[in-house]
């Protein structure tokens, strides 16, 4: 057997070799699928709000996707984690949110979908609470006004949503930060 020979039948064995999954097309990810991926957990953007990178591909064309979490990024930016409802679809990836209409909605908990219940993360200097600290939650009801002294379990910024918990962790609450060590609740 001569030497071309030789190679030309090593890279046809090596060709042969690699496995059917690795040479299927792939379709990048658009943001356009990840608007509407942000709308279904109750973020209002536009796919001109959205910069997804170039490399971000999935193995089907239109995906479903998941908001996995949200951190604030920058002035008035977000990163938000993404991944495919189907793992196998793709693998998971960051995504950038710029824009007034980039916060998240911060509607009462029990009336958004389960997926929107999101860590949503911000850079330390920008917290007005931090988890373990003090702080006061406001229950609000119909003729009812509760003041509650808690413990933060996550840290938050004022508007965010974060988890609050009784001195001696009995009790939890879902809570807005409204200010400096204080909270508000709505009482269902």
């Amino acid at each position: 057997m001569t030497r071309s020979n030789f190679i030309s039948a090593l890279l046809a064995s090596v060709a042969l070799a690699f496995p059917a999954a690795a040479m299927t097309a792939q379709s990048p990810i658009t943001a356009g699928q990840v608007a509407v991926a942000l709308d279904s957990v109750g973020m209002n953007t536009t796919a001109e709000q959205v910069v997804v990178p170039d490399d971000v591909v999935a193995k089907t064309s239109a995906p479903a996707l998941k908001v996995e979490s949200m951190e604030f990024w920058g002035d008035r930016q977000l990163k938000v984690r993404l991944g495919c409802v189907n793992p196998g679809e793709c693998l998971p990836f960051f995504v950038a949110v710029r824009g007034s209409k980039a916060q998240p909605v911060l509607a009462a908990v029990a009336d958004r979908p389960p997926a929107a219940n999101l860590p949503v993360k911000s850079d330390s200097t920008s917290f007005t609470l931090m988890a373990g600290s003090r702080a006061t939650l406001l229950l609000e009801g119909d003729h009812v006004h509760i003041q509650v002294p808690v413990v933060c379990l996550q840290n938050g910024a004022v508007g965010q949503t974060i988890r609050v918990a009784s001195p001696d962790h009995k009790q939890t609450y879902v809570a807005q930060v409204t200010g400096n060590n204080v909270l508000r609740g709505r009482l269902q």
